[in-house]
């Protein structure tokens, strides 16, 4: 079975929508939020599948992570709705990178990390979009503050690369690394 190092509820329904057995166990990181997003996003999956594994060592162990980038900037999860606004503001009519991460780690204490990055254009929306998408509330706890799987669809206009990277999880990334997970479900 694995073992999810993320209580993100899209990770296990992507999960579960493939079948994946796994249970949940939310580590207790500090995550960085600064730097280039490749490496951000690397070493918060890692630490999170390290921070798991160092409790239990019996199941392979995955870490994840998703950073939105624009220009080398990363917009994390807001904390406010005005941080939300900001952010959504910036991200108006542009396009930023979504960079996941994941990280594996196996029973013998072999890691195995794949990066995936996906390109996403926003819509030019106006004041009324951003105020009914704020309403919402869907921004909380989201990297970059919207879910293209929910509401934060009318806020896209097109994406190059894996959509489930943008959810929080890219499957195709994780079965590159093992396989097996499929054989287990």
């Amino acid at each position: 079975m694995l073992t999810l190092a993320s209580s993100s509820p899209q990770r296990q329904a992507l999960l579960a929508r493939m079948g994946i057995a796994h249970r949940v166990v939310a580590p207790e990181v500090s995550e960085l939020s600064a730097g280039d997003p490749e490496a951000v996003a690397r070493h918060n999956a890692l630490a999170k599948a390290r921070a798991v594994a160092a409790q239990r060592q019996e199941s392979v162990i995955l870490g994840a992570d998703t950073v939105v980038a624009l220009e080398g900037r990363i917009y994390d999860k807001p904390t406010s709705e005005a941080q939300a606004r900001e952010t959504l503001v910036a991200l108006a009519g542009r396009e930023h990178q979504v960079v996941g991460a994941i990280a594996l780690i196996c029973p013998d204490g072999q890691e195995r990390c794949a990066i995936t990055t996906t390109r996403v254009r926003m819509r030019a929306y106006d004041e009324r979009l951003l105020e009914w998408y704020l309403a919402r509330g869907e921004w909380r706890g989201r990297a970059g503050g919207y879910a293209i799987q929910g509401a934060g669809a009318a806020l896209v206009r097109e994406l190059e690369g894996d959509y489930e990277n943008v959810v929080g999880l890219s499957i195709a990334a994780l079965l590159d690394l093992c396989p097996a997970l499929l054989s287990r479900a």
